[in-house]
């Protein structure tokens, strides 16, 4: 069952000109090291960090609350798998709220998107619950 949906558009642009003015200010305040550390390596920076961003945004309001409510920034990561596939990670208040809409018996799948087309960044986030499979069972 799907339990929230966020999607967030940012401009690339923007996110450069908030880099050149605040720096690592900015950089520190919103991205984990992780994603300070991708973005740096990237050849397209502002791309990477505006897409970090649109996620960040998108999640929160797939969790419901939008960026209050006590979700901090940092509460939301994206890594990427080997593959490239962008996984969104949820730590501190973020979290707490994840488990409190995840229903008994099943547990929170975020899936994330991203996508950018200069001067656009976009991310989708999807929520959902998933049955926990009780051993000794199985589904048909």
């Amino acid at each position: 069952m799907i339990l929230g949906i966020g999607t967030d558009l940012a401009n690339i642009e923007r996110i450069a000109a908030t880099l050149e003015r605040f720096g690592d200010r900015f950089r520190n305040r919103v991205f984990t090291e992780a994603e300070q550390r991708k973005a740096e390596a990237r050849a397209d920076i502002a791309g990477t960090y505006a897409k970090r961003w649109a996620a960040k945004e998108a999640c929160s309001k797939a969790l419901g609350t939008g960026l209050r409510m006590g979700i901090s920034w940092k509460d939301m990561a994206v890594t990427n798998l080997p593959s490239g596939q962008p996984v969104m990670h949820v730590t501190g208040w973020a979290a707490e709220r994840l488990r409190a809409m995840t229903p008994p018996g099943h547990e929170a799948v975020i899936h994330v998107t991203l996508t950018d087309d200069h001067p656009w960044a976009q991310a989708f986030v999807v929520i959902e619950a998933r049955p926990i499979a009780v051993p000794g069972t199985h589904e048909t």
